[in-house]
């Protein structure tokens, strides 16, 4: 039976049942199969990829060819989860127009659900335009990890004189432009629960506290993948990172002592033979 898509509406829904929304990052196709097979409601297309997967120390170099590439990539792995492509810095920020166009490419080619932006009040015009256009928008409020030259680093939001009414401006005013969710990032939990409590469309915390209606962490970090790199807001659900090397030290040493491969995983010119399409199966193959 053909998994149920989560639409922005379900989302909704759940925030109005009390359920929580799991959002987890994704940048593959086969990490987004797993993760929906996992039962996950949301894979974010983070310009996180600008530091996980491409070495960066910052989101900033990402480009929007750059998110689109891997959001196919994603689309193409999902079956029932909601998929959100970030837009890049400077994809959006120039103009309306600008942004117009960049969120239209993400979703004509990159085949995303919604796309997600940084920033509060300030792009609410942005935001009701994109809607307009059919086109559903996760806003992104907190610690905005583009904005990291202006904040002197990735640091808690919100502790400054003024700051609570400053975040809960910028989420109403999203809200009010037409987002359908708003991610709270690095601000401090009872100013979450605040907005959480003021809005009627869902949040999703990073570093935010529990009473978000949702969470969302970035794959590498929930699976252990860099063993260096532990903020406090994250936990680690898996040691793949540990997992990977011991796996791949023992793949060199077999290797080297040419008990790789095996009888069993070689080929005999006298055997039998299946058709070349055959020797392989095809991974996450939609029915």
């Amino acid at each position: 039976m053909k998994a149920q898509r989560v639409t922005i509406h379900t989302l909704r829904q759940m925030k109005e049942r009390g359920e929580k929304i799991a959002m987890v990052t994704a940048y593959d196709a086969t990490f987004g199969r797993l993760f929906d097979e996992a039962g996950a409601d949301v894979l974010l297309v983070g310009d996180s990829l600008g530091m996980v997967i491409q070495g960066h120390d910052t989101t900033l170099p990402v480009t929007l060819e750059e998110m689109s590439y891997h959001c196919r990539a994603v689309v193409r792995g999902v079956a029932r989860a909601h998929v959100v492509g970030d837009m890049p810095f400077m994809s959006y920020q120039a103009s309306i127009e600008q942004g117009l166009t960049a969120a239209g490419r993400l979703i004509k080619e990159g085949g995303c659900h919604s796309v997600k932006l940084e920033g509060g009040a300030q792009h609410a015009p942005l935001v009701e335009k994109l809607v307009a256009a059919g086109i559903p928008v996760m806003g992104h409020i907190g610690l905005t990890p583009q904005s990291f030259h202006q904040f002197g680093g990735f640091k808690v939001q919100g502790r400054d004189a003024g700051g609570r009414e400053r975040l809960l401006a910028d989420a109403l005013a999203l809200e009010a432009a037409g987002a359908y969710a708003i991610v709270l990032e690095a601000i401090p939990a009872d100013i979450a629960h605040d907005i959480t409590a003021a809005l009627q469309i869902p949040t999703i915390g990073i570093g935010a506290g529990v009473d978000c209606d949702g969470q969302v962490l970035v794959c590498y970090d929930m699976l252990g993948m860099n063993e260096e790199f532990k903020p406090r807001f994250v936990r680690r659900f898996a040691q793949l990172g540990a997992t990977i090397k011991q796996a791949t030290q023992q793949y060199v040493s077999e290797v080297r002592a040419s008990t790789f491969p095996s009888d069993a995983e070689s080929f005999a010119v006298t055997e039998k033979q299946a058709p070349q399409t055959a020797l392989y199966s095809t991974i996450g193959k939609k029915p």
